[in-house]
């Protein structure tokens, strides 16, 4: 339903720099999701399903990626006559056994073998989320993605455990129909030295997707890593560096240097900054204004 608002006393809504932007929940193929919208009646125009970290939820990303959906009208006044000119979709999914998922968790799972199945299983699940938000995108949730659902540009924002997840649906998604735009892995490493995993799937798991030693089966569409330069548990020294270091061969050798986007920032340890989160942001939309 699209509703008039006097534009002397709009509607009270989520706002982010005075544009107003849309929350709603939903269970797609079985992941209860936050979705963050553009207004009613705005269209949808990229798709950006953002990741958390371990033993964290959806809600902690609510409102950090909002400018997104936004929209231009939310930080620049673009639109017409005050209108907006529509918004990514944002897609907050809890990741396997996290958030309400948790009464999934397998037993006899060590601390680093419950992130590895988290992992593995979000990745699996991935295209049936993303087909089941296509199915609802209509009456439903009031989206609008144009003349397909594949159309909009598909970005992956993930952090930390997020950042596994983002880097390997990078090299999955494509496969099964559903490039990927853009990628920001935060806080996260491509090295995956993990010898306290010792299920075997998740050695599968870890041996086959693995960045720094499959660097040349990945594609080479534009990605942002960026790290906390005093991160305990990611230190740059051996995890930023050596991920840094494969990703920046494989975009050279493909000709592609200019797609790799490299950051680190000072003070900043293990979360998502305010300007880590701003250098997001501009990635996904080069020439935005800082949220």
């Amino acid at each position: 339903m699209i509703r008039a608002f006097d534009p002397a006393d709009p509607h009270a809504a989520p706002l982010v720099g005075g544009g107003p932007y849309r929350v709603v929940r939903r269970v797609l193929a079985g992941v209860p999701c936050l979705l963050e919208l553009p207004p009613e009646g705005q269209p949808v125009t990229a798709l950006c399903v953002v990741y958390h970290g371990a033993w964290a939820a959806k809600e902690g990303k609510l409102g950090v990626y909002a400018a997104l959906a936004a929209g231009r009208a939310g930080v620049d006044g673009a639109g017409v006559d005050g209108a907006g000119v529509g918004g990514a979709a944002v897609l907050l999914p809890d990741a396997a056994l996290h958030g309400e998922r948790q009464g999934d968790t397998p037993p006899d799972l060590n601390a680093r073998e419950y992130v590895w199945e988290s992992v593995r299983r979000t990745v699996a699940e991935a295209p049936a989320l993303l087909e089941a938000l296509h199915t609802q995108a209509g009456a439903d949730l009031g989206l609008d993605f144009g003349s397909a659902f594949r159309s909009v540009p598909l970005w992956l924002v993930g952090s930390s455990m997020g950042g596994y997840v983002a880097q390997t649906l990078r090299h999955t998604l494509p496969d099964a129909g559903f490039p990927v735009a853009r990628t920001a892995a935060l806080i996260t490493s491509g090295v995956w030295n993990e010898p306290q995993v010792r299920v075997p799937a998740l050695r599968a798991f870890l041996d086959t997707y693995r960045p720094v030693t499959h660097m040349a089966e990945l594609p080479v569409t534009p990605l942002l890593l960026a790290s906390g330069e005093a991160d305990p548990t990611f230190p740059l020294a051996a995890h930023h560096a050596p991920t840094a270091a494969a990703y920046r061969a494989a975009f050279a050798q493909a000709g592609a240097d200019a797609g790799l986007v490299e950051r680190t920032f000072a003070g900043v340890g293990h979360y998502t900054s305010v300007q880590m989160r701003d250098a997001v942001l501009d990635f996904l939309e080069p020439g935005r204004p800082p949220a």
